[in-house]
């Protein structure tokens, strides 16, 4: 099947100008004829819902939360790009743009990369005019600080709330349309499923997580916007409620997803500290700005930090990447640090992290800027370690983050089911093989705000108002797929917890679909997720009923598409023979360790249709051109 990926003709400087004209319209009178359904209220999915709602569409917003606010857009405190040169250093539009390419190793869409760049502006005056509270300077403008893989200070940030600010802007503009009426809210629904009927999305299949009741929704069109994938893994930097069932149900139901082997491991994590942890805590990127990384010259070095002498510390990063110093993108940083401590410079019990430090940042700007510029994430590490980095450094590791992956769409968002639409980390993205700090929120927010309320429209004016309701027979067969599905796993009663087979996979995927791969490894960990599947379906154990809360009946839906998604991320990575971003594989390095592309083999976005569980899935190419910026080896040096 060819992939139309309905990129705009002419110049990159003009495509979404001249697309946004060439797009249909539907008249303010006829916005109220249509339902529109969003699954998913972080940053994404809220601010689409509260834009479409404001244009006069009907709008059902769905969240497995009881709240928006509870969306994990809220955790990316670190900042949020924008081109608007305020420093006067340089930047601009195109170097946005540039930036994020190369940073996402040439591996995204030119047209979407320079539409997000185009939008970033817009995002923060649409953020000041909510009230989000951005950092400002003496003299009244706003601040900005650095992030990895930029020579630039574009990121604008509140302390290290960013996120949680931003949510609550669009959680604010969310409200009131919900007070309105411009959109009903239905807090604690889990979508189970997507309706599609004549080959378009129709509407969506949803169990109420507090009395277990399965429903039907009708609409016009389906957006999902329900974020990532790195749960997969178990330990992640995600919350745990985070996951990628409303997602992979809508690849199962058609739409491929693309890209399932770009994860990004983000490199400044709270290391492991034993095997009953339930999940990860992410130490904001911007800590890099100011933190120095290093590890004892000397492997096996036991001493305290605060007692190895200057002489004595290596500081790799800024050895390696003089140009970027601790500020190299995060795959870099965490390839890196892996390395370090694979060769015996790792610090801490487990020997699983590296040092970073901010005794210069304190000496230079003193104890009060680095406490207002970092005190909430200082606070939040003590509580978690009992160590105080004011006064000794802090340790991090890599750890998974965020997932470049996610289901296919074209240029106007749409998924190859037409009326399914697919915002933020849900989709494939634009950010290639890796994502550049910073970027998730512009994203997310680009895709709510800026883009959606343009192409949803087009759609809805070319296919016009459903007469649709769930009486239809293609609603009750999904009610009744769902309901199947959650008899067959309480009808096993197994021995196992859900979290045990949970575990099982991450560990699989962590130490053969992790930080490396190599052909060997992905074979078996393809072996091995295979017998995790059958075992997981013989002897799962998930105690209560389906009409009831029950959260272990929650969590056994979305590990056994994990279980799925899981296999796919490998066969992905092992059809990829080549480095790039976060996908490493072993055997396609440089001398100096980096990830090396195979650009006349591999520039594509690899998307993936579902052909049954346990059936080989069918792999689509969308060929990748690059006409304004020449693909080069990634050097950051």
């Amino acid at each position: 099947m060819a992939l139309d990926s309905k990129i705009p003709a002419g110049p990159i400087e003009t495509k979404w100008t001249d697309h946004k004209f060439k797009l249909k319209l539907v008249n303010p009178a006829n916005k109220r004829k249509y339902t529109i359904i969003v699954v998913g209220t972080g940053l994404a999915g809220g601010s689409a819902a509260a834009s479409l709602a404001e244009l006069g569409y009907n709008v059902l917003a769905f969240s497995f939360h009881e709240s928006p606010r509870r969306a994990h857009s809220i955790a990316a405190q670190g900042g949020i790009n924008a081109a608007k040169n305020y420093q006067n250093d340089g930047d601009s539009v195109h170097r946005l743009f540039y930036d994020t390419l190369k940073g996402g190793d040439y591996r995204a869409r030119e047209a979407n990369v320079h539409r997000l760049a185009e939008v970033s502006g817009n995002i923060i005056d649409q953020c000041v005019a909510q009230g989000v509270p951005f950092a400002r300077e003496y003299g009244g403008l706003l601040d900005n600080r650095s992030f990895g893989g930029a020579q630039v200070s574009r990121t604008f940030y509140a302390k290290g709330q960013t996120g949680q600010q931003l949510l609550l802007g669009a959680y604010s503009a969310m409200n009131k349309q919900i007070h309105e009426g411009g959109i009903k809210f239905f807090p604690r629904h889990e979508m189970l499923d997507l309706v599609v009927i004549d080959g378009k999305a129709k509407g969506i299949v949803t169990r109420e997580l507090n009395t277990g009741e399965v429903k039907s929704w009708a609409a016009d069109a389906v957006l999902i916007a329900t974020g990532g994938y790195g749960n997969v893994f178990f330990l992640s930097t995600n919350a745990m409620y985070s996951n990628a069932t409303a997602a992979w149900r809508a690849h199962k139901k058609g739409a491929f997803f693309a890209n399932p082997c770009f994860t990004q491991i983000h490199p400044t994590c709270i290391p492991v500290s034993s095997e009953h942890q339930s999940k990860l805590t992410l130490m904001s990127e911007s800590l890099r700005n100011d933190g120095r990384v290093w590890v004892p010259k000397k492997a096996g070095d036991d001493r305290p930090a605060n007692q190895i002498p200057e002489a004595e510390r290596d500081y790799y990063l800024e050895r390696l990447y003089p140009s970027f110093g601790n500020l190299v993108p995060r795959d870099v940083a965490s390839r890196r640090a892996k390395e370090m401590c694979d060769k015996g410079h790792g610090v801490g019990s487990t020997k699983l992290a590296v040092y970073l430090d901010f005794s210069d940042a304190i000496k230079r700007l003193g104890k009060p800027v680095v406490e207002e510029r970092y005190g909430n994430l200082f606070d939040m590490y003590k509580q978690i370690t009992g160590e105080n980095p004011y006064e000794i450094p802090m340790r991090i590791y890599p750890a998974v983050h965020y997932t470049m992956g996610g289901l296919w769409v074209d240029y106007n968002l749409q998924s190859n089911v037409p009326g399914l639409f697919v915002l933020g980390e849900a989709n494939f993205s634009d950010h290639g093989a890796n994502r550049l700090g910073a970027s998730a929120l512009m994203q997310g927010l680009a895709d709510g705000y800026f883009v959606i309320p343009y192409t949803l429209g087009d759609y809805l004016a070319t296919v016009g108002a459903s007469k649709l309701t769930t009486d239809h027979e293609a609603f009750k067969k999904s009610e009744a797929e769902v309901k199947e599905v959650t008899k067959k796993l309480l009808a096993i009663k197994g021995k196992t917890t859900v979290d045990e087979f949970h575990k099982k996979l991450g560990h699989i995927m962590w130490d053969y679909v992790g930080m490396a791969r190599n052909e060997k490894g992905l074979k078996h960990a393809i072996a091995e997720i295979q017998k995790i599947r059958e075992e997981f379906w013989k002897d799962v154990m998930v105690p209560g009923s389906e009409t009831e809360f029950n959260q272990e009946l929650e969590k056994a839906h979305r590990v056994a598409d994990f279980i799925e998604l899981g296999e796919l991320m490998a066969i992905d990575a092992l059809e990829r023979n080549e480095s790039c971003g976060g996908h490493f594989r072993e055997e396609f390095q440089t001398e100096d360790g980096e990830a090396q592309r195979d650009d006349e083999k591999y520039a594509y976005v690899a998307a993936w249709e579902f052909k049954g569980v346990g059936a080989k899935p069918e792999l689509h190419k969308e060929n990748l051109t690059f006409d304004y910026v020449k693909p080069s080896q990634r050097s950051y040096k």
